[in-house]
Parts: C-alpha cells; structure tokens; sequence
C-alpha cells in the first residue's frame, strides 16, 4: 500500500512540474544535467550563488542589518532602540524593523534555550523591556516576538499556544498605550487576532483602529488577510473581496493594488492538476495588478520588495520568463518573503525558481546581453 502511495504522489508530481521541466516541441525547457553546455547558469547574470542569500528579509535595509549585527554580537540593545525611535512611526519600514529584531531575539531562543551554565538566547530583548519599559520601542518588540514565539514553538488550538498569545495580546495592550498614534502594535494583534480566533466583530473593531492611524499600510493589509482566509476565518470570497477593495481604494503608487494576487497565493490548491491554470484570467488579472503597482510604486517602497518575490513565482509558473528576469534583478540576494519563506529551506527554493527564469529565458533566445537592468 505504501508503494501504491509514493507511485501516485510520483505522477501527481509529474502532472505538476511536468509542463514546467520538459521541453515542448515548439520550446520551452529541457532539463539536463549540471555541467551540460546547453545548462542555465544564473551567475552569468550576476545573481548571488544560494549560500550567499539573506533569508533574514525580503530586500535590502543597510542601517538595520548594522544594528541587528551589532545588537547580536554585543547583546547591546541600545542600537536598536535608537534605530526604531529614528523610524517613521506609521511607515512599512518600522514594520519591517520590528518583526526583524523580534525574530532575531525568536531564533537567539530557539537555537540557545539556555541552561545551568548558559544564559538563554534573546537576553537582550528582556533587558531592554526591563531597563527602559517605557521605550514604545521595545513594547512593540516584545509583542511581536511574543507572536512568533506562539507560531514558532507550539501548535494553535493548544493550551500552550493560546497562553502564549494572551501574553502576546497583553502586551500589545501595553504597547499601545505607549505611543497612542502608532498603528504596529494594532498590526502585531491581527496575528493574535487570528491565532485567537476573534469573532469577526471584534477583528473588524480591531481593523478600524489600524485604518483610522494607516490606512494604506500595505503590511496591516497582508496580516488582515490571512485571518479571512479560508484556512482561517473566512473563506476564499472573502478574502477575495477584502483584497479587491483594498486594491480598489489604493492611492496613486500604493503597492495595495497588488493585495488580489497575495489573495490567490493564499487559496492556491496544494496539488494543480489543471494545465494552465497560471494562465488562467483570475491569476492573470492579479499579475497584471501586481505588475502595475510595481511599476507607480516609489523605488524605495519597503513593500516593493515583497511584491517582486511573489510574482517571480507567479511568473515563473505562468511560463513568463522574461518578465520573471525582471522582477529577479531586483531582488536577487534577499529571500526573506513569501513564498520562499513557508519553505524549509528559503534559499534553496528561491534558487530552484530562479534557475527555472533562467533556463527558461536562455530557450526563448535570452541572454544577459539582452537582460535590461
């Protein structure tokens, strides 16, 4: 019986990556061997090899990679205080810095949990709420690391993991009421919110208050979806429309216009069986979108970064090869964002992906003499 099941997942595979790893007659891709002459070589663009990509976030953040290297290699927290108090308050980036010091103090506790002759990893952060418990700062990170902590080290619906979230929840409460104008600590309780299954009432009063201080903060938008997801509180419809008319009311160069594809990806079926479904008008409407809001958005949008990530996969899928190049100058080093992030290893499936841009571009006559940057 075991057998029959690897022999049904072998052909389910082959349904899948079939049309994406051979060659068809009128082009496409062929796989071949390393080594081979007619094999893709992604380093002749330029692009880093798998080693080399930061899976700690999606793009480049130069002031926050100093501090985050320096709070970690002194267990000083003070860097990152001043850093987050030198932030915009209701910008994506804070965002970005917060949930970045949060799950450096995550990992430091997962990989030392400390024992009889070693402090536990994350010191700093304890000291930090403990020195300077008014700092809205540290309030914030405390929060969020709290939330990564209960998806990180337990399973939802359990006792420990609803404890954690209480926590969680408190001290977003505390958070708050530390800088009354900031939409993050707002923002790391949708993530509560959905572990905790808030009735929707309460989700919505919630959501309010994030609209009233951010109302087109793209990062709110993506952690608001996740609780209308089907797999969460919602369903595909809602979500859909959630997503629709946030991209509907997006101002003039917001990247919300591409929440619709976040939409698809979140209800993407886990095994396709139906050819060209990347083809298909729904998911060529959300790319479209995406592509638009990539193209108004400001060069230096925090969020841009995420969006590119996800339509190199939608791309690469749909056979747009060219387009997935693209999108690939830009981000390739940073692979910290969805999809490769839900993945075991982030770089090893980004460099799957890129590898497919690559050859697939090379089949249809590219090259990196003919790669605009």
């Amino acid at each position: 019986m075991e057998i029959l099941w690897v022999l049904m997942a072998l052909v389910m595979m082959g349904f899948v990556l079939g049309p994406i790893l051979m060659r068809r007659r009128a082009g496409g891709i062929q796989q071949v061997a390393p080594g081979d002459p007619d094999a893709a070589d992604p380093a002749n663009y330029g692009f880093l090899r798998q080693e080399e990509l930061d899976i700690r976030m999606p793009g480049p953040d130069p002031d926050l990679l100093e501090v985050l290297d320096l709070v970690q290699r002194s267990q000083d927290y003070r860097g990152a205080s001043q850093l987050l108090a030198g932030t915009e308050t209701d910008g994506e980036l804070r965002w970005q810095r917060v949930q970045a010091f949060a799950g450096a103090a995550s990992l430091e506790l997962h990989q030392r949990p400390g024992g009889v002759s070693e402090s536990p990893g994350g010191q700093w952060l304890r000291v930090w709420r403990t020195e300077k418990p008014k700092d809205a700062g540290g309030a914030a990170v405390h929060a969020e690391f709290l939330v990564q902590q209960a998806w990180r080290t337990s399973t939802p619906g359990t006792d420990e993991f609803r404890i954690i979230m209480e926590e969680a929840k408190s001290a977003c409460e505390e958070a708050a009421l530390l800088s009354p104008g900031d939409p993050i600590p707002y923002i790391i309780e949708l993530s509560v919110a959905r572990g905790l299954a808030y009735p929707q009432a309460e989700f919505e009063k919630l959501w309010l208050k994030i609209l009233d201080r951010a109302p087109a903060h793209m990062g709110a938008h993506l952690a608001a979806l996740h609780y209308w997801c089907e797999k969460w509180h919602g369903s595909r419809e809602v979500a859909y429309t959630f997503a629709e008319a946030a991209a509907a009311r997006a101002p003039q160069g917001s990247l919300l216009a591409a929440m619709p594809l976040f939409a698809v990806f979140e209800h993407l079926p886990e095994v396709n069986l139906v050819q060209g479904f990347y083809q298909s008008e729904v998911v060529t409407k959300a790319v479209h979108g995406a592509l638009f809001a990539v193209h108004a958005a400001r060069p230096d949008d925090p969020m841009l970064a995420h969006v590119r990530h996800l339509l190199v996969f939608f791309l690469v899928r749909g056979e747009r090869w060219a387009e997935a190049m693209s999108q690939l100058v830009h981000v390739d080093g940073h692979v910290g964002a969805l999809p490769w992030t839900l993945t075991p290893d982030p770089a090893a499936d980004y460099a799957v992906y890129r590898a497919l841009a690559v050859a697939g571009y090379e089949a249809n006559g590219g090259s990196p003499a003919t790669l605009p940057h």
